[in-house]
């Protein structure tokens, strides 16, 4: 334990993002879990709206270092953090930055026919989190 926080203190250069993550992936989904959806989407953002298709070149690059970061600490959190809690995680660390985002809810069928649901953001052009949504229809969408 101590040599993992040691490293972490060491080589960890996003140590205040990386933090933030493990919060807001846990609050978010604890969320999930203790709240009703209808009472959440409210808190998502304007429904049926979308962001700008495009962005500066400043904003794509701070919306990338986020989409590595929260995939990459996602993976290893001992909760449960799929795609509507790593979408959910991403926005808000973008529009802290005063990033507008949209968040995307979609639908689709799994290899063995069954559906299955899925959340993906976009910034600008660029995907942030959940790949680009192909294979799902769009079912709601959030501009925040």
């Amino acid at each position: 334990m101590r040599i993992s926080v040691l490293r972490f203190l060491k080589y960890n250069r996003n140590k205040r993002m990386t933090l933030a993550i493990w919060y807001l992936t846990a609050f978010y989904r604890l969320q999930m879990l203790m709240v009703p959806s209808k009472s959440l989407e409210k808190k998502w953002g304007e429904k049926g709206k979308e962001s700008p298709n495009e962005d500066t070149m400043q904003n794509y690059r701070y919306a990338y270092d986020v989409s590595l970061e929260v995939n990459r600490i996602a993976d290893k959190t001992p909760w449960e953090s799929k795609c509507l809690v790593r979408a959910l995680t991403a926005r808000y660390l973008l529009h802290r930055k005063g990033i507008v985002t949209t968040m995307y809810l979609g639908v689709g069928k799994d290899d063995e026919g069954k559906m299955i649901a899925h959340s993906w953001l976009r910034c600008g052009e660029n995907y942030v989190t959940g790949g680009d949504g192909s294979g799902f229809a769009v079912v709601a969408k959030f501009c925040k």
